[in-house]
């Protein structure tokens, strides 16, 4: 593979999906998930050349992961087979009301959460574009959040665009844990995503989204977007900001739609559009996400983008 237009690193679990309460058994989906992995196979998908640096256990779960993302093109010639008993994460999903999911994790002691700053430096050879990570990885474990600060380093000394998704996970750690560790990163960050409520995680201090931006565009970075669900999203550049509201999809399954909105916006600016063109494949990669059951499922290719144009109910022979 030539060099890739992106490299993202981060824990893909083997993912259980259930079609209704956990309690009551029934059966479940096996596929795989991660949020670093979906933004890839969402990249892949749009035509460009990915690579996932990650660490899966010596186990049958590890194979499913990394059959996965082969599968899609991505290529996972630095993941790391972790040959010492670890075991690959897994997560469960559950649908509790209409497209409320609960997920439960199991990914304590996993061989993603080992991941080290030596698995993911050799990754950013040269030719690299892009490095993709999230607030996830450095939440799993020390040396998995050494290994983001070293990546992002490397990568600014490099030349190579950093994008850092917030995606705080309540789970794994506290906002004030989070924002310890995130905001070291933002030294080295040109494109920062966050939610509406995930923003403040970025800041040094309180204050409102207007003061927070005109912050953050001061350190230097260079897009603040701010996912606001349903609502659609903002881009904040030095420019000034571009709006858009989100594409009206039947919602299915809301999972993963941060994910696919973070893959449709770098697409776009590796595509060199600009804001609005950026948010437009955004809202798009997310909205078929939100229409789909799955994580990544039903990503769409590049040529199936123009599908959210045509009137519902639309068959294309």
């Amino acid at each position: 593979m030539s060099a890739p237009d992106v490299v993202t690193f981060g824990e893909t679990m083997a993912a259980l999906r259930a079609d209704g309460p956990l309690r009551l058994g029934g059966c479940l989906g096996l596929s795989a998930a991660g949020a670093e992995s979906n933004v890839a196979i969402g990249l892949a998908r749009l035509g460009h050349r990915v690579r996932w640096v990650g660490r899966v256990g010596a186990d049958e779960l590890g194979a499913l992961v990394l059959r996965t993302l082969r599968a899609e093109g991505i290529d996972t010639d630095y993941a790391v087979t972790d040959d010492t008993g670890r075991p690959t994460g897994l997560l469960l999903t559950e649908p509790r009301l209409g497209t409320l999911t609960r997920v439960h994790y199991y990914r304590a002691g996993s061989a993603g959460s080992a991941l080290l700053a030596a698995d993911v430096l050799p990754a950013l050879t040269a030719g690299v574009r892009v490095l993709h990570l999230t607030g996830i990885t450095p939440a799993l474990a020390p040396s998995a959040a050494e290994a983001a600060r070293a990546a992002v380093t490397a990568a600014r000394q490099a030349g190579i665009t950093v994008c850092l998704d917030v995606n705080f996970r309540t789970r794994l750690w506290t906002t004030d844990s989070a924002r310890e560790a995130l905001r070291p990163l933002l030294a080295g960050t040109d494109l920062l995503v966050a939610s509406e409520d995930e923003l403040p995680l970025a800041l040094e201090r309180v204050m409102g989204e207007a003061d927070g931006v005109k912050s953050l565009l001061a350190q230097g970075v260079r897009d603040v977007v701010v996912k606001r669900g349903a609502r659609g999203a903002t881009v904040y550049t030095a420019q000034g900001r571009a709006d858009l509201p989100a594409r009206r999809v039947p919602a299915v399954d809301v999972v993963g739609a941060g994910d696919a909105f973070v893959a449709g916006y770098l697409s776009a600016a590796l595509d060199g559009a600009d804001a609005t063109g950026r948010l437009r494949r955004a809202v798009t990669t997310a909205g078929f996400a939100v229409a789909t059951r799955g994580d990544w499922e039903g990503l769409p290719t590049r040529d199936e983008l123009a599908l959210c144009d045509r009137g519902d109910g639309t068959t294309v022979r």
